[in-house]
């Protein structure tokens, strides 16, 4: 099974915590740590690793904190699954050309070629800018829900209500 491991995970959370903020905004990592529930032991190690691939800004004392080094639409969600992961491949067969003897002729080998090669464009075209906006949308739309389900139980117990009164 394809899974990316929790580190990483934790990784695309403190991306997208920054990309919500005003760009170059400094926030500490422990504010961040909190709002995207990152165990405090990974998060040192998380934003060190992503500070060495160039994704964000860390300065220390007490005024410090860390930000995105980009603007949220120039980073992809790829670019940061792989920089955690490695580049993703589906099979064993395609990460080393040459060590399948099957490779030439396998139609399977072709399929998982197409099959990464697609997943990685996707992942390419979802920038954290896409994400937040979408983040948005959602948030929005629950928000909208939750007022439409309060109005619905208000109307529903006033019913009741007067309908135990006029009994």
């Amino acid at each position: 099974m394809l899974r990316i491991n929790r580190q990483t995970d934790y990784a695309v959370r403190v991306v997208l915590a920054l990309s919500k903020r005003e760009t170059g905004k400094r926030v500490s990592t422990s504010e961040i740590g909190r709002e995207m529930l990152v165990p405090p032991a990974l998060l040192q190690r998380i934003v060190a690793e992503l500070a060495s691939g160039k994704f964000i800004h860390t300065q220390a004392g007490r005024d410090g904190g860390i930000s995105l080094a980009h603007e949220p639409k120039e980073i992809s969600l790829l670019q940061v699954v792989e920089h955690f992961e490695g580049e993703l491949y589906l099979s064993d067969c395609v990460l080393k050309p040459g060590d399948c003897p099957f490779e030439i002729k396998c139609p399977v080998h072709c399929q998982w070629i197409r099959l990464k090669n697609l997943l990685r464009d996707e992942m390419a075209r979802i920038s954290f800018q896409q994400l937040v906006e979408e983040g948005n949308l959602i948030e929005t739309s629950l928000k909208k829900n939750a007022s439409q389900a309060s109005k619905s139980a208000s109307v529903t117990n006033s019913l009741f209500i007067t309908d135990n009164i006029t009994a």
